[in-house]
């Protein structure tokens, strides 16, 4: 599997991130490729996804499951297209620095079976932390953003 981790560091508590990560419709838009994603229920949804990847383009469904989730701390997820030629996953974890500052760290792992991930994995290899990193500044950018926004209402 091919694995992208960033970190960043927020002048925000861990409640703040916390209300942000765990609650998937938060974060599901600002995946890379969003096109729309669909609660089923407390752990599980489906995404539908468009990658575009050099010269192969291609709109997929992605199952997706909440694994593990330890309240203010950990969310572990994997995703798997329907056939299981794409799987994946990932995680968010929050740490406090101290009270007004906190790190989060996100981590997404993607493999690609099958004669296409001869062709694919090897770009993602170059791909997935730069969309790993992505995402994650995204998601920190909108909790300052989120804030911000609740602080000049």
């Amino acid at each position: 599997m091919v694995k992208g981790i960033h970190c960043v560091e927020l002048d925000k508590p861990v409640s703040d991130i916390w209300s942000f990560v765990s609650d998937m419709n938060n974060w599901a838009p600002l995946v890379p490729g969003y096109v729309s994603h669909q609660i089923i229920d407390d752990r599980h949804s489906v995404w539908i996804i468009h990658g575009d990847i050099g010269i192969m383009e291609r709109t997929v469904t992605l199952n997706v499951e909440i694994v593990e989730y330890i309240e203010t701390e950990t969310i572990i997820f994997q995703m798997a297209t329907s056939t299981e030629t794409c799987k994946g996953e990932g995680y968010f974890e929050v740490e406090a620095l101290n009270g007004t500052k906190s790190k989060m760290k996100g981590c997404l792992q993607v493999h690609i079976k099958g004669m296409i991930g001869t062709m694919v994995n090897p770009v993602l290899k170059t791909l997935i932390p730069k969309v790993g990193k992505d995402f994650t500044e995204k998601i920190a950018a909108n909790i300052m953003d989120r804030e911000t926004a609740r602080a000049t209402i």
